[in-house]
């Protein structure tokens, strides 16, 4: 698939994200942590792919470490931005990870965040907010 091609669909769920937080209540003028995902078999790929987030602005987490069901590594990486959601703020962002990603051939896999606002008190996940991803 082109980036082309990739970049428009994750600016369709950008809008779709977005949208159904503020529907569920989420507070339009939070300031949310969005963190962007990346994912690579080759660490070395991964790891020059995160020293040009850090060098777009983005906080870059460690890298982790995960087994497969089938036994082979992958390796991830977030890099984060805190800021309201707005659209135009996220388009331009994913617009240029997938690129870096593609540049660096490593996995753009999309971000994720927070609900904000008035939430259930929840017993067990008291001070855990539930993600929201793609």
């Amino acid at each position: 698939m082109s980036i082309e091609r990739q970049l428009k669909e994750q600016m369709d769920e950008n809008r779709d994200i977005v949208e159904t937080l503020l529907q569920d209540g989420s507070d339009p003028d939070a300031e949310y942590t969005i963190e962007h995902h990346f994912s690579s078999t080759n660490f070395d790929k991964l790891e020059k792919a995160a020293v040009d987030a850090f060098k777009l602005g983005f906080e870059v987490n460690d890298a982790e470490e995960i087994e497969m069901d089938d036994g082979s590594l992958l390796f991830c990486f977030d890099a984060i931005a805190n800021h309201v959601l707005d659209v135009a703020l996220l388009d331009n962002a994913c617009e240029k990870l997938m690129e870096l990603a593609a540049k660096h051939k490593v996995d753009y896999d999309g971000w994720g965040t927070y609900f904000m606002g008035d939430e259930i008190d929840d017993e067990d996940d008291e001070d855990e907010p539930a993600p929201v991803s793609h």
